[in-house]
């Protein structure tokens, strides 16, 4: 870091507080106003929270559980739990009441910090069961008033605790800040648990100030950049991004509200956004739904420009200089369509957009490049740190960038990538047989196919375990021809079925709502319910039409030949996605055992029964069929 004595991300928050003073170091939008906080203002609530928490009892290796959306709040807890040495564990906001008690239990928290009355409600459901805990702690008190649990107490009563704890104990925050090492544990962070339940990743603070600076590597922003932070506390990435922000001094924003993110960053345009692969595909599917929607001559425009905007990405891929003639068309494009389209997206001023952590569509990369986003893929884990990431010079859309100054990455016989350095996390909490597994000597095993090409790039190709082949030997991919699938705009989510004891690929299609019943409306079909439209022989023609698309590029022995249009969203909270919304394959086909037999046994429909809600609000059950669709392989 060039800075040997800030070993912690407390030290770092302390020199940066001293340094930067009354500057703002975070925005929050409240009730319509961006609220500013200097420096200043930050350190005195840090101070007096972590004073707070030892006053009611916090020691050097205590866990801490947070559950809430991305709040400012949450960053100050973050940084005071740090200060005292305590260990922050995170919950997402969107857990049900047992896996908030799993997490809590499982780690051992003394305290809970739950940001509404939502998530107290959760808290205290599973109170009586989690015998470590001591007290829960809340910043919004809006519905509280008439609770009377002896175990809740506010944020600002922690905060006059601390005043009141300083008085006896002057200094004593100074201290404990100063004699943290860069070894303790900052973060337990649960992994998604997509084979089974979450895995708890004991990671340092030197890990997570190299993964900042690996980032900070990556991109060009220092103390005059607005930043946009939107990822919940309970992802390991909000850590290395808030640290990233603190180590170039910028100002971090935050929204109002989960629902009105994409207005409130809109209004920043910040220079740099990280978007999870999901999170962008959404942007793209809006993108296309969008300017199919648009008027005569917003559309033509689009048609008109947009191969353009591909050419230029082209030569920036291939790493050509534009020449004079191709300069003033994109100057053309920018004022005619990128650059209005660009305001609507929220990206007018962003530079730099990331996403990574698991499959992205170089088709979603080139489209962003097209406008004029330098989009970048980075190769991240939560056990593994964040480990490549591309250059905005240096892009090959079929790999994850190259290598970070801290990663050594090498692939083992089997195909897999291994990786060793100072951001490989020390080990799950609680599960020494599991720990012994991935890591080996000095080398995290990730348990991911890739390769490093010829350029120094990484590759990511799959999970391993993800890797499969028919019963002919023909390998494929499942993660890549879903990504490619999930480049439609009417396809939110599909999971693709094979394997060693079936001769051909088929996939189970959940379509994106909005954008289908946006397209019904269009083509005058009506509807009911998201189970009605689902079955529309209209809405099946549509979506085989992009299947068929991407079948054309593939082997002929991996075409998808079947395929199913389901009559739900896929759902976390029936264990079908994980909070992060990546696809519990298991769980999936054991849920829909009897629809995948009957796309293998050339039967026609399955009967399932479905809950519905109509346009007026009415919920209800209801019978209904859903088509097994075969596709045509010509």
């Amino acid at each position: 870091m060039g800075m040997p004595e800030v070993d912690t991300l407390p030290k770092l928050f302390v020199l940066n507080s001293q340094e930067c003073g009354d500057r703002v170091a975070i925005r929050r939008k409240l009730y319509g106003i961006w609220r500013e906080y200097t420096w200043e203002d930050c350190y005195s609530r840090v101070k007096y929270l972590s004073l707070g928490l030892i006053s009611m009892g916090l020691e050097a290796g205590d866990r801490v559980s947070i559950i809430s959306d991305d709040r400012p709040e949450a960053y100050w807890v973050e940084i005071a739990v740090g200060a005292a040495s305590g260990v922050m564990v995170g919950v997402y906001s969107d857990s049900t009441p047992s896996e908030a008690k799993y997490i809590i239990d499982h780690s051992g928290s003394k305290f809970a910090v739950a940001e509404d009355q939502e998530q107290i409600d959760k808290v205290l459901e599973i109170a009586d069961e989690l015998p470590n805990l001591r007290r829960v702690i809340y910043w919004d008190g809006k519905g509280l008033r008439k609770y009377q649990s002896p175990l809740l107490v506010s944020f600002d009563e922690v905060i006059e605790l601390g005043k009141d704890y300083e008085g006896a104990h002057p200094s004593i925050f100074e201290d404990n800040i100063a004699g943290g090492k860069s070894s303790d544990l900052a973060l337990i962070a649960y992994t998604s648990g997509t084979s089974g339940l979450p895995k708890a990743a004991m990671l340092n603070h030197r890990l997570m100030l190299n993964c900042a600076h690996a980032m900070s590597e990556a991109f060009a922003v220092d103390a005059t950049d607005d930043l946009f932070s939107q990822i919940p506390p309970a992802h390991a990435f909000q850590f290395w991004f808030s640290t990233m922000a603190s180590c170039k001094k910028a100002v971090v924003n935050f929204a109002e509200e989960p629902e009105t993110v994409m207005t409130d960053y809109r209004q920043i345009s910040p220079k740099f956004l990280f978007l999870p692969p999901r999170q962008l595909e959404s942007l793209a599917s809006m993108v296309q739904v969008k300017t199919s929607d648009a008027g005569y001559l917003k559309r033509t425009c689009y048609r008109l420009f947009s191969p353009i905007g591909h050419k230029l990405a082209d030569l920036t891929f291939s790493r050509e200089e534009a020449g004079p003639f191709w300069k003033i068309l994109s100057t053309l494009s920018h004022i005619a369509v990128f650059g209005p389209l660009k305001d609507k997206l929220g990206l007018s001023k962003t530079e730099y957009l990331l996403t990574g952590s698991s499959f992205t569509s170089p088709e979603i990369v080139r489209l962003f490049h097209s406008m004029g986003v330098k989009t970048q893929v980075g190769y991240a884990s939560t056990e593994g740190g964040w480990t490549s990431t591309h250059r905005p010079d240096d892009i090959n859309m079929d790999t994850v960038g190259s290598m970070h100054t801290w990663a050594e990455v090498r692939i083992s016989d089997e195909g897999e990538i291994l990786i060793s350095g100072d951001a490989v996390f020390s080990g799950y909490y609680k599960d020494q047989e599991r720990t012994k597994e991935v890591l080996r000597g000095r080398w995290f095993h990730t348990g991911d196919a890739g390769h490093i090409g010829e350029d120094g790039h990484l590759v990511f190709m799959d999970r391993l375990s993800d890797l499969s082949e028919l019963r002919s030997g023909n390998k494929y991919s499942p993660a890549y021809i879903e990504s490619k699938l999930r480049f439609s705009p009417y396809i939110k989510d599909i999971v693709l079925l094979g394997g060693e004891e079936r001769d051909y690929l088929a996939a189970i299609v959940g379509i994106d709502f909005e954008a289908v019943s946006k397209w019904a409306e269009a083509h005058k079909i009506l509807y009911t319910t998201f189970v009605d439209l689902s079955q529309k022989s209209e809405v099946a023609a549509l979506i085989q039409s992009h299947i068929e698309r991407v079948n054309r590029v593939l082997p002929l022995a991996t075409r998808i030949r079947k395929c199913v249009l389901l009559h739900k969203e896929f759902d976390p909270d029936e264990a079908e996605l994980t909070r992060t919304r990546k696809l519990r394959r298991r769980a999936i086909e054991e849920r829909y055992h009897d629809l995948i037999a009957a796309m293998y046994q050339d039967r026609e429909e399955v009967w399932v029964e479905a809950q519905v809600k109509y346009r007026d609000g009415r919920e209800g059950t209801v019978n209904t069929a859903l088509k097994v669709r075969s596709l045509d392989q010509d």
